[in-house]
């Protein structure tokens, strides 16, 4: 009678012939061998938990456990993702140092012919830039409620024309309306240009919505980049140097704004046509929002001369908003510039 049998009678029955299993089991070494292949068996109907936990006690090798905290230390890769998004924004940081070093090396020449930037100029400036940081974190941070709010796809589910053409006409009559308004009137003023702003949040919250945080930080980041260095170059240089470019850049604002819209005349057909026209909205966008960059600091250390002579107010507000629209314009295309090269990796 074979040992598994004799599993197959009970618990009962294999205590009673235990000696008689142990003296057959000296015999010979089949038995032995039987014993041990049996034992190793997963499944066992009528063998109890407490035999089961004893078993299983007795077969765990003694690193099991150290084998375990050890999958589950590696199981932990948040940590490497948050490492690597770390690193790329110190490689952004260093891209930004790296080109302010190297502007103020080549670019930093007193060719201006006041002998440089005059204390009001440069408070005007500061002023702006000021603003500007808020206009901005004013966007970023209603984009953010927009999204977890659920406004956001409450906006997508609607006609999409009615969103785009009220978007936009709350966006041109906010920021008209805060230009009209004297700077001298604080609380209407700065009413209007958040509400200009929160319009613009409305349009880029769809962006941030589908766009991974990191790669936004990236686009941020190296948005900054590219207009800090502009401004440098804009504020150093001779005075209205750059102001003569205010009509090439309107043109190629409308070039840049139509090839925005070819998607809706030319057919899905014309795959080279719609890859130029892409090309031309983002890298020709990136090329003359970042002239509007370089002219409009100018534009506002010419109105800051203007009013040190009392020509016109100091408004800072009205001097940010165009920059604010700069930023917008880049940080969209670097967003999808990224996302594009994120895609060819995959």
């Amino acid at each position: 009678m074979s040992f598994t049998i004799t599993v197959r009678q009970g618990p009962a029955r294999l205590a009673s012939r235990l000696p008689e299993l142990t003296k057959s089991s000296f015999r010979s070494a089949a038995p032995i061998r039987a014993f041990h292949q049996t034992a190793t068996k997963p499944s066992n109907f009528f063998t109890s938990r407490t035999t089961v936990a004893s078993t299983l006690l007795k077969t765990t090798p003694k690193n099991a456990f150290a084998q375990s905290s050890r999958s589950y230390q590696q199981s932990a890769a948040p940590p490497v993702d948050s490492g690597s998004m770390m690193r790329r924004l110190l490689t952004g940081g260093a891209i930004f140092g790296g080109t302010l070093i190297a502007i103020n090396a080549v670019f930093n020449r007193e060719t201006r012919e006041d002998g440089g930037m005059p204390a009001f100029e440069r408070s005007y400036l500061n002023s702006t830039f000021l603003h500007t940081g808020l206009g901005v974190g004013i966007i970023g941070i209603t984009a953010r409620q927009m999204v977890q709010s659920g406004f956001v796809y409450r906006l997508m589910v609607t006609s999409p024309w009615v969103v785009a053409i009220g978007g936009l006409a709350l966006s041109f009559g906010t920021m008209l309306g805060t230009r009209a308004i004297d700077p001298d009137n604080y609380v209407p003023k700065y009413a209007l240009w958040t509400a200009f702003n929160a319009t613009q949040a409305a349009f880029i919250a769809p962006l941030i919505a589908f766009a991974p945080g990191p790669l936004i930080a990236r686009a941020g980041l190296y948005t900054v980049a590219m207009m800090g260095a502009i401004s440098f170059v804009g504020a150093t240089a001779k005075q209205e140097k750059y102001m003569y470019i205010g009509g090439p850049l309107l043109a190629g604002a409308a070039i840049v704004a139509v090839s925005g819209l070819a998607p809706l005349v030319i057919p899905a057909t014309a795959v080279r046509t719609l890859a130029f026209t892409e090309n031309i909205w983002l890298y020709g966008g990136l090329a003359v929002f970042g002239g509007f960059t370089l002219y409009d600091v100018q534009k506002i250390l010419y109105h800051a001369r203007m009013a040190e002579r009392g020509i016109i107010k100091k408004d800072p507000v009205n001097e940010s908003i165009s920059l604010e629209l700069d930023f917008l314009n880049i940080f969209i295309r670097m967003v999808q510039i990224l996302m594009m090269q994120q895609n060819r990796k995959k």
